[in-house]
Parts: C-alpha cells; structure tokens; sequence
C-alpha cells in the first residue's frame, strides 16, 4: 500500500547542487520516519539524513553542513537539498520510510536516483 518514486538526480559539477525529491503514497507517511541513504559501486548502502515524523533530523558526519532534509506532508513528500557536491557524493541514492507496525518497523524503499558529480 506503500510506493515511494525518487527524483531530481543527474549530473553535476563538484561544487554544484541538486535536489532530490522522494513521493510517497498511503495515509501513513505522515507518521513515519523518513530517511535517505545512498550507495555506491563496492560500498555498503549508508544513511545520509533522516527526518521523524515530529520533524527532528540527524545527518551522517560526512554530509553535515551541505545536505538538508525536509518534508511536506500535506503534498506526502521528502526532500534532499545537496550543496558543495564532491565526487564521493556520487551513489544511487534511496528513500526509506519506516512504517511503525505493532510488532516491529516495516520498511518500504524507492527504487532510486542516480546522482554523478563529475568534470
């Protein structure tokens, strides 16, 4: 009942910026925990943000200070605004939302948006 599509990925010159966006489906979003993660070729998958469903976030140390996590609700939607893009920031990057079932969390994933930066 859950769908998530990302976008706003492509290419970009180190110093440039993007903004992904993560739609979601379902009556629940508005109280799940959102999250980006991102992997590349030969890594494991990292968190890079995450926002709770109250509007608290944390960020991975390597991204602090260039990456923003947000959300808008009423449109059922997560954004990352990426500044100071770096080589290493290229990775297919992902959204998460952790349903809170009874029992434990279940988690639905987008299928992802590659982002390259690159000369």
């Amino acid at each position: 009942q859950v769908q998530l599509v990302e976008s706003g990925g492509g290419l970009v010159q180190p110093g440039g910026s993007l903004r992904l966006s993560c739609a979601g489906s379902g009556s629940i979003f508005s109280i799940s925990d959102m999250s980006w993660y991102r992997q590349a070729p030969g890594k494991q998958r990292e968190l890079v943000a995450a926002i709770t469903s109250g509007g608290i976030t944390n960020y991975a140390e390597i991204v602090k200070g260039r990456f923003t996590i947000s959300r808008d609700n009423a449109k059922k939607t997560v954004y990352l605004q990426m500044n100071s893009l770096k080589p290493e920031d290229t990775a297919a990057y992902y959204c998460k939302l952790a349903a809170d079932t009874g029992l434990r969390p279940i988690y639905y994933w987008g299928q992802g948006t590659q982002v390259t930066v690159s000369s």
